[in-house]
C-alpha cells in the first residue's frame, strides 16, 4: 500500500474515532451536565497531553501560554466546546456534524477577508455553495428547525477563529503545548458554567465513568491517527477522507439515536462535503494549506 493509501486509511479511522466521540458525549450529556463533561474530560486531556510534552522533545514552556494568539485560540476553544456539547445534546447528532463540516469554507473565507490571501473564482463559488448546503440543513423559519443548529454554527465560527489565529503562531509553539492548553482552556468553561451557569455536578456511575473514559480514548485515537496520516500522505490525497466522519455520525444516529435525517439534511450535507472537500484539494493544490494541523479533541475538523 502506498503512503496516501496507509494516510486515507489512518484518516478514516481517525473520522470514525472522532465521531464514536461525538456520540458517547451526546449520551452522557442525557445524565451529565455539560459544564461536569467539559470540566472531566479537558482536565483529563490536559494532563496527558501536558505530560506528553513535558516529557517530550518539545519541552513546557510557560511563557507561551501567555502569547495573545494562544489566549485568544484558548478562548476560541472553549466557546466551541461549550457550543458544540450542547448542540449535541440537544439536537442531533447528524446535523450538528454536518455543520461542522463548514469549516475548511469558513477557512478559505477567513483567510481571504482576514489574512488577505489571494482566492480565485473557483473557491468563491464553493464557499457559496457549501453555505447553500448549510441553509438546507438549518432552513431556519421551518419546522425542521432546530435550536442546536444555531449553537452549531457559532461552533464552526469559534473553529475558524482558532485555526486563523493558529496559523499565525510563531513556529516556536509546539502543537503539544496548544493541545494541552486547549484541553485546560475547556476545563475551565466547564467550571465556569458550573459555578456561574448553575448546573450541577454529580458522580457518575461506574458505567459513566467508563464511557467519559472511552470518549477521552476516541478523541485522543482520532487526533493521533489523523497528525499520522498528514505526516504520511498528501493534503490534496487524503483531504476528502475526512469527511468520513460525518457518513460514521449519520450511521451512529440512526442505529444509536433513532436519528431519521430527512432528503433536505442528507442533499445539504452532501454538497457542504463536496464543496468544502474541493476547497482543501485546491488549496492544497495551490501549496497554501497550512503546515500544522489545528489540535482539539471535542470538534477535531472533519
Amino acid at each position: 500500500m502506498t503512503g496516501n493509501g496507509r494516510a486515507a486509511v489512518l484518516m478514516t479511522l481517525g473520522m470514525a474515532a472522532f465521531a464514536c466521540e461525538d456520540a458517547l458525549l451526546k449520551l452522557l450529556s442525557q445524565r451529565i451536565s455539560i459544564g461536569q463533561l467539559l470540566l472531566v474530560i479537558g482536565f483529563a486531556g490536559m494532563l496527558v497531553f501536558g505530560a506528553w510534552v513535558a516529557l517530550g522533545p518539545e519541552g513546557l514552556r510557560r511563557r507561551d501560554l501567555l502569547h495573545r494568539g494562544v489566549i485568544l485560540r484558548n478562548l476560541s476553544e472553549a466557546v466551541c466546546g461549550v457550543c458544540f456539547l450542547t448542540a449535541l445534546s440537544v439536537g442531533d447528532l447528524s446535523i450538528a456534524s454536518a455543520i461542522l463540516q463548514a469549516l475548511p469554507l469558513l477557512m478559505t473565507l477567513g483567510a481571504a477577508l482576514v489574512l488577505g490571501e489571494p482566492v480565485g473564482w473557483r473557491r468563491w463559488t464553493s464557499i457559496v455553495i457549501g453555505f447553500a448546503g448549510v441553509i438546507m440543513i438549518v432552513r431556519p423559519g421551518t419546522e425542521a428547525f432546530q435550536p442546536g443548529s444555531v449553537l452549531a454554527l457559532v461552533a464552526v465560527l469559534a473553529l475558524a477563529v482558532r485555526d486563523l489565529v493558529t496559523r499565525q503562531l510563531p513556529a516556536r509553539i509546539g502543537s503539544g503545548l496548544l493541545t494541552a492548553s486547549a484541553f485546560g482552556a475547556m476545563s475551565l468553561a466547564g467550571a465556569v458554567l458550573l459555578l456561574v451557569g448553575g448546573q450541577t455536578l454529580t458522580v457518575p456511575g461506574a458505567g459513566d465513568a467508563g464511557m467519559m473514559a472511552a470518549s477521552l480514548g476516541f478523541g485522543l485515537l482520532g487526533y493521533m491517527t489523523m497528525v499520522i496520516a498528514t505526516r504520511l500522505g498528501e493534503i490534496s490525497a487524503i483531504a476528502p477522507f475526512r469527511y468520513s466522519r460525518l457518513i460514521f455520525a449519520i450511521i451512529l444516529g440512526v442505529l444509536v439515536f433513532a436519528e431519521r435525517p430527512d432528503g433536505w439534511t442528507l442533499a445539504g450535507a452532501a454538497v457542504i462535503a463536496a464543496a468544502g472537500g474541493y476547497t482543501m484539494w485546491r488549496e492544497a493544490r495551490l501549496g497554501r494549506r497550512p503546515q500544522r494541523d489545528p489540535a482539539s479533541s471535542l470538534t477535531r475538523p472533519g
